[in-house]
């Protein structure tokens, strides 16, 4: 007898179907497991066994064959156990086949029969309904996440005997979740902006850069509140959308980063790797390519502090991903691509002692400079939207400065100029200015004469690229947003010249 349960398996953070086929015959007792199977799917065959005996079900004594379709595509991971003893069951009677007839089905088993959870579990239902099935069944502790995919009917299975004794008489309620409630969870462990003094311009860098999701760099001495700053970061970033959170949540689940009790992103992602980071954890890979830190940043926040000291062709990786918002891994096995719409956010010292042209101490030496700022090179820093400089901190700022703006009054502003952003790219496939192509920076951020002549003078002056020229419009265009302008006037298009600190006073 043979029979069939659709099962799924993952190429990256997306899903696709695997027919799980069975076939009990006569023979010498035997059990194959054939179409591409690696070690993980092949071992499968003994936890299937012992749990369908500990299920307290004879396991049957025949030449069993078991296919995964199609067959040219390698199948990976522990996925199939669950759909495997399905099929078995269904070809010895044990549970009629109507029952999971048009549903997909993935878990692991444990010896004794429990049902464990699997990475990647959102990527598999979201794109099993892409293809129009409307009924899952998963491991009970990835039934929220499951559950997150609308219209889609999800029963969360603990154990192999309970889930035999709903496939013959439904008992188990399919799960739902509550999106808006949980949406309306904030942290309230984020850092606070009031506990920054001074700074003044750095922290409306910030609140420009999280208005418009546009990537930032800061060149200032040690103890100059550098990382104190973007470590607060999150604290006035946007909320957000639901399509965004998903995303997120796809790439967190394929790379087995989500909590128990966690079913969906709600908050931006803040990653801040080590600078001993290598490439491919960078931006992922590996024989099975997995995604890095520049797609478990995608919607937030990736933060590379002292941005020297990582490695020069660790930084050059960042290039593609920064411009493309995505990045490619091509393997033997096969070419990936990841999401990488990420804000870039890094600090830097003006040398390796941090004082040149702040303080006497500096000893450093040209070649010494040159040697440790060549790190950066330029290409990559004409990828970062706002450069700007964070000088020492005066002590009457520290001892005397009134309390800062809090996170909440930054937030505020933020949120407002993300609505207005919002509501002007309702109609395109992006979310904030940073994201405007060429052809959109024509479209939106339209100037006067008068802008036009200022960016005129800025771009022969300080020898402008193109790409630089484009990135002072979208940052223009953020500064009127915060100030609710639909005009880009002439004071919005000086602070974004402004921010590109870099190219006007070549500190780097």
């Amino acid at each position: 007898m043979i029979s069939k349960v659709l099962s799924s398996s993952l190429v990256g953070i997306d899903g696709f179907i695997v027919d799980v086929e069975a076939d009990l015959g006569r023979g010498l007792p035997a059990f194959d497991i054939v179409g591409l199977p690696d070690s993980a799917v092949k071992e499968s065959k003994e936890r299937v066994r012992t749990a369908i005996k500990n299920s307290g079900i004879e396991f049957p004594v025949k030449r069993i064959t078991i296919n995964l379709a199609p067959a040219n595509i390698r199948k990976e991971g522990v996925y199939f156990d669950l759909p495997i003893a399905l099929a078995i069951l269904m070809c010895i009677d044990e549970i009629p086949s109507e029952s999971i007839k048009d549903t997909v089905v993935v878990g692991e088993l444990s010896l004794d029969g429990t049902i464990k959870p699997v990475n990647g579990v959102l990527s598999i239902i979201h794109s099993a309904k892409e293809q129009n099935y409307k009924k899952c069944i998963v491991p009970a502790d990835n039934a929220q996440e499951a559950a997150l995919v609308e219209e889609m009917e999800v029963i969360g299975a603990d154990t192999l005997s309970n889930l035999i004794s709903h496939l013959k008489k439904p008992s188990i309620t399919p799960t739902k979740v509550d999106i808006a409630k949980l949406f309306s969870i904030r942290s309230s462990d984020f850092l606070d902006f009031s506990d920054v003094k001074g700074q003044e311009n750095v922290k409306r860098a910030f609140e420009i850069a999280a208005a418009g999701m546009h990537n930032l760099i800061m060149v200032g001495p040690p103890g100059s509140g550098k990382t104190m700053m973007a470590r607060r970061l999150p604290s006035i970033l946007p909320d957000l959308t639901f399509e965004e959170s998903i995303e997120i949540t796809k790439i967190h689940s394929v790379a087995g980063l989500l909590k128990n009790n966690t079913s969906l992103i709600t908050e931006r992602p803040f990653r801040s790797p080590h600078h001993t980071i290598s490439n491919s954890a960078m931006v992922g890979g590996g024989r099975i390519p997995r995604p890095g830190e520049v797609s478990l940043a995608h919607n937030g926040v990736l933060f590379l502090d002292e941005l020297p000291e990582f490695q020069r062709n660790v930084l050059e990786e960042l290039r593609q991903p920064l411009e493309d918002n995505e990045v490619t891994i091509s393997r033997v096995n096969g070419t990936m691509t990841f999401p990488s719409n990420l804000m870039l956010v890094a600090s830097c010292n003006p040398c390796p002692c941090g004082f040149h042209g702040y303080s006497d101490k500096c000893r450093c030496t040209e070649n010494e400079i040159n040697r440790y700022i060549g790190k950066i090179s330029g290409p990559l820093l004409d990828r970062i939207d706002i450069q700007c400089e964070a000088a020492a901190v005066n002590y009457n700022d520290l001892a005397y400065s009134a309390k800062a703006e809090s996170s909440a009054q930054i937030r505020e502003r933020v949120v407002k100029a993300h609505k207005i952003q919002q509501r002007r790219y309702k109609d395109e496939p992006i979310y904030f200015n940073s994201q405007l192509s060429s052809s959109q920076v024509d479209k939106y951020c339209v100037l006067g004469n008068a802008e036009r002549n200022m960016l005129k003078t800025a771009f022969e002056k300080f020898s402008l690229s193109m790409r630089a020229y484009h990135k002072i419009l979208k940052i223009a265009r953020t500064i009127a947003d915060l100030d609710a302008s639909e005009i880009i006037n002439v004071r919005h298009v000086a602070e974004a010249i402004q921010l590109r600190n870099l190219d006007r006073q070549h500190i780097i």
